[in-house]
């Protein structure tokens, strides 16, 4: 088989074997519906999603009841909007909303969605002058939307002092972290950050498409978006609901069950390469900076590296490596902002897992110099 030199871990993460094993053997001799069966077979898939989730919540450092499985971040961060509409104690008369130029489309896109219906308000939260969130600036609001880290610049945000700075201003504030990118390389504790929701994907940390998970920091507090089985306790008088209790309020309809049993593996997998540094991204840094038409657009201890060529339009570019069998993301990234901001219709980024080894580095490196010299 073809070698594909495979540098777009930051797009989706390559599944490890573990991963893989642990799916196809719950498919092949484990599998039911969960929530919905006594016998010895769906009791077992059950203890699978309750094993999968108490794993994700010692991840975040959560409860198992605070962590709600959803179909990915995208999912996640659109049913945070809905959630919030749905909840009348909390939801305010066209609230205000802040979000940033660092967002990805589905953080930022559902409330502008609702700020064209009149629904809310939104307010753009600064950038310093590297392209952080402004901790000087940060904007008096009822609902924060803050990234994480950004899938273009690839630089932890201080979150638990932004979040922090928010809360003195408002002390009623909403925040949620869109963590997609974060948490592949930072470890998260919930309770120290203090947000009140956090999303994050499967496929972006070795597990399968198809899964997300939502941690809701006060599950009681809020109303579901979503009704059908397994989120209703029983139907009484009037068609009046006796709702579960968080998790399973905000989780109607079957889970996605196969993705859920391979994320443990994913972790465990995702922090063992946590545990060793790679000097990949800062070794491909220092070679490409020295080339006249590359501009980088990340910093050398960023997660991940993005520039621009000049001259080449980054479709071009990446049609052009593909064919030397190298595969890394071109076009704005899902992230419009940031390329305005930096006055550029999209960029190129390389990206890194544990799969990627020196001799990569170095393969991409040369063929990118030959193209450009």
């Amino acid at each position: 088989m073809k070698k594909i030199v495979y540098m777009d871990a930051a797009a989706s993460w390559l599944k490890n074997q573990s991963v893989i094993e642990s799916q196809v053997d719950f498919l092949n001799n484990s599998y039911a519906n969960a929530g919905r069966g006594v016998c010895e077979r769906a009791a077992s898939v059950d203890k699978k999603i309750a094993d999968a989730r108490k794993c994700v919540a010692d991840f975040i450092g959560a409860k198992a009841s605070n962590i709600v499985f959803t179909f990915g971040a995208t999912d996640a961060l659109n049913r945070v909007v809905n959630i919030l509409q749905n909840t009348p104690s909390v939801w305010k008369t066209k609230p205000v909303v802040s979000v940033s130029d660092l967002d990805h489309h589905s953080a930022r896109l559902p409330w502008v969605a609702l700020a064209d219906k009149g629904k809310c308000e939104i307010v753009v939260c600064p950038l310093d002058n590297q392209l952080n969130i402004d901790i000087n600036h940060i904007p008096q609001c009822d609902i924060f939307v803050i990234t994480a880290m950004s899938n273009v610049l690839g630089m932890a945000q201080d979150i638990e002092n932004i979040i922090r700075i928010a809360k003195n201003k408002n002390p009623h504030v909403i925040t949620i972290v869109d963590a997609a990118q974060f948490v592949v390389h930072n470890k998260i504790d919930v309770e120290k950050i203090g947000c009140d929701f956090l999303c994050f994907s499967g496929h972006k940390i070795g597990a399968d498409t198809g899964v997300g998970v939502l941690y809701i920091r006060n599950p009681d507090k809020f109303n579901p978006d979503k009704f059908g089985g397994g989120m209703v306790n029983r139907v009484i008088e009037n068609d009046n609901l006796v709702l579960n209790q968080s998790p399973e309020k905000f989780e109607a309809g079957t889970l996605p069950l196969t993705q859920i049993v391979g994320l443990p593996k994913a972790i465990d997998g995702l922090i063992d390469w946590q545990n060793k540094p790679s000097n990949l991204i800062s070794y491909m840094y220092d070679e490409l900076s020295g080339l006249s038409k590359i501009k980088i657009l990340t910093q050398r201890d960023a997660c991940m590296l993005s520039f621009i060529v000049d001259g080449m339009h980054v479709l071009d570019f990446g049609v052009i490596v593909g064919l030397h069998d190298i595969c890394l993301r071109v076009g704005n990234m899902c992230a419009s902002w940031i390329h305005k901001k930096m006055n550029i219709d999209g960029s190129i980024r390389i990206s890194v897992g544990p799969w990627n080894t020196m001799a990569d580095a170095k393969y991409i490196v040369e063929t990118i110099r030959k193209m450009v010299q």
